[in-house]
């Protein structure tokens, strides 16, 4: 197999299905995986297994869960194997995205070519490794404010050309996606407040400009907060609050009128160590960009039968 021959869309639909289910367009998930076999391959072929295994040889692989965790990105990892076996791969899929995982877990197996699966294998891991990473650590945050009412959210703190597989990996932890893009939403931040002369007109400026467009607006101070909320401001980040200042902020925008429709949320480097507290201060949402910047990978491997 060769980049060159490798198709642009995908062949086995139940693999293409299982990513439009998860809210994954199956056209940009089969581009992001010829360029990441294209990288792997650097230009050329696998001359290992070119060299060592047959042409016509056959295997199965079990893709196995060697830490407990959460499953992400098997339909993604499926995508790599579709694609770079020309759509000769099989499937079998007895687990799900989201789901809880222990040692020992086979997330999917696949039947194909073995040069092929050897081809694929470290494409398809690093990105359900890295996938999985990320829905097991958002779910740790997720269990750990559970019962007070805060949601975990991910931040645009993403790699390049991966925002939409790490963002599709906090859904599946439990966990809920921010603003996927510069352009679907407003987010005020102090540079845009030096730049436009105070908060709560840098807030009108946009309001002005996309009408209708959701806007977040940051503070960094109390005395910030009732200003942009009487402006009218529905959602208002806490930037680096600590829970105390935290507590003051819910407390002076209530949950009643007038102010009842504002949610407040909370983020600036906090830690899962923090989040019970934080949560409990009565924020609406925490936002954590280690979920997607920093989240260590769910140790998977290939193994042949």
């Amino acid at each position: 197999m060769s980049t060159r021959t490798m198709a642009d869309k995908l062949h086995d639909e139940r693999v293409a299905e299982g990513l439009r289910a998860g809210g994954l367009d199956p056209e940009h998930i089969a581009a992001l995986v010829r360029a990441t076999v294209l990288e792997d391959l650097g230009g050329g072929v696998d001359v290992t297994s070119e060299a060592t295994v047959d042409a016509e040889a056959h295997a199965v692989a079990d893709y196995t869960a060697r830490k407990p965790g959460v499953a992400a990105g098997i339909f993604v990892a499926a995508a790599v194997l579709d694609l770079v076996s020309g759509g000769e791969a099989r499937f079998e899929f007895p687990v799900e995205d989201g789901a809880r995982v222990e040692a020992g877990t086979v997330l999917f197996t696949a039947r194909a070519r073995t040069r092929d699966l050897l081809t694929a294998e470290r494409s398809a891991l690093n990105l359900m490794c890295h996938m999985s990473g990320i829905a097991t650590v958002t779910r740790q945050w997720v269990d750990t404010v559970a019962g007070t009412g805060a949601q975990i959210r991910d931040t645009r703190k993403t790699t390049p050309g991966l925002r939409l597989v790490e963002k599709y990996a906090v859904r599946c932890g439990g966990g809920m996606n921010h603003r996927m893009f510069l352009s679907d939403a407003g987010l005020v931040k102090d540079n845009h407040v030096i730049a436009a002369g105070g908060v709560v007109e840098a807030f009108d400026a946009v309001r002005a400009k996309f009408p209708g467009l959701p806007i977040e607006v940051e503070v960094d101070t109390l005395e910030q907060l009732l200003p942009v909320v009487e402006a009218g401001a529905e959602l208002i980040l806490l930037d680096n609050f600590t829970p105390e200042r935290m507590r003051a902020a819910v407390m002076l925008v209530g949950r009643n009128e007038p102010y009842g429709r504002t949610r407040l949320e909370a983020s600036g480097g906090l830690t899962l160590d923090q989040a019970r507290a934080v949560a409990e201060t009565g924020v609406d949402y925490i936002s954590v960009g280690g979920l997607t910047h920093s989240a260590p990978i769910l140790d998977i491997g290939c193994d042949f039968r």
